[in-house]
């Protein structure tokens, strides 16, 4: 049986004839290659600071510059934490950074629901306003934040630095577009049940908006955590330095040609909040795509 299917397969397929090879799906090729471009422009400087932070001061302007450390030399790292009060820095970025992030997402919430799901006076102007909020450059509104925070007797504090920053217009924004997106269903059946606003909010659409929030405390920490404009006009004492702040003692060591030292402390800095990202990227990417199959 198998030779007689052999002969008649072998008499179908015409002499010569070669199988057709499939055509290379060249738009797959493009983006495929336009994402390794993307991922060595943003890789390649964070990879150039790692493997210059293990090298040695005399091996950091070598010519020319090996992306990989063979030697890898630990006491720039050693050096920060002689050079610096690390262990401070990094609370005060931590206290700052944290209660930021919580409280936007507190606010952010209260906020976006009100737009969405609140009917009042005055709904689209007050909501225009908080949009016009985003065009303002913080550079505009740092000295009359200043004026305010001196006159309540912040100044030099953590305080002044989290207090301007708990409101947020993008976080007001992103949960009112992410509220509009949940079923209004939802608080017909609490009003009918007798349920208040606040309570239609907090037992209702706050627990649905946790993906949401996920996104705006995660965006508010990794900004927050890398600031350095605000902090700089708003702290004075070296006690009440952030982490980003308290970095810029390192650049003596540029004059002594130690960038391995900088480096080093370039890659502590960014360790929080890769940390933060990685934890909360699975969140991230529910908060984003959450509503695609609405």
């Amino acid at each position: 049986m198998s030779t007689t299917t052999e002969r008649v397969l072998t008499r179908s397929a015409p002499a010569g004839h070669t199988p057709a090879r499939q055509k290379p799906n060249w738009s797959l090729v493009t983006r495929v290659a336009l994402l390794l471009i993307a991922a060595v422009l943003t890789l390649g400087p964070v990879m150039w600071t790692l493997s210059t932070s293990l090298r040695s001061p005399s091996e950091s302007f070598r010519l020319p510059p090996s992306f990989i450390p063979w030697d890898p030399d630990f006491t720039s790292y050693a050096q920060v934490f002689q050079q610096l009060d690390i262990v401070i820095l990094v609370l005060n970025s931590a206290l700052v950074t944290g209660l930021i992030a919580v409280g936007q997402m507190v606010t952010a919430a209260m906020a976006g629901y009100a737009f969405a799901n609140l009917k009042f006076r005055g709904r689209g102007a007050l909501f225009s306003i908080v949009l016009a909020t985003m065009m303002v450059p913080v550079q505009v509104t740092i000295v009359p934040v200043f004026m305010l925070i001196r006159g309540m007797g912040l100044s030099d504090t953590l305080l002044a630095l989290i207090l301007p920053a708990i409101p947020t217009a993008f976080g007001t924004f992103l949960m009112r577009q992410y509220f509009l997106g949940l079923p209004a269903d939802l608080a017909e059946a609490a009003a009918i049940d007798g349920a208040t606003p606040w309570r239609t909010f907090r037992s209702v659409y706050a627990p649905l908006a946790v993906p949401g929030m996920a996104i705006v405390g995660i965006l508010a920490f990794n900004f927050h955590w890398n600031e350095f404009f605000r902090p700089l006009i708003m702290t004075i004492s070296e006690q009440n330095f952030t982490l980003p702040l308290g970095l810029v003692s390192l650049q003596g060591n540029l004059g002594t040609g130690s960038i391995s030292v900088v480096l080093a402390g370039v890659v502590l800095s960014m360790i929080p909040a890769l940390v933060v990202f990685i934890c909360g990227q699975r969140a991230l990417q529910a908060g984003l795509t959450a509503g695609s199959s609405k």
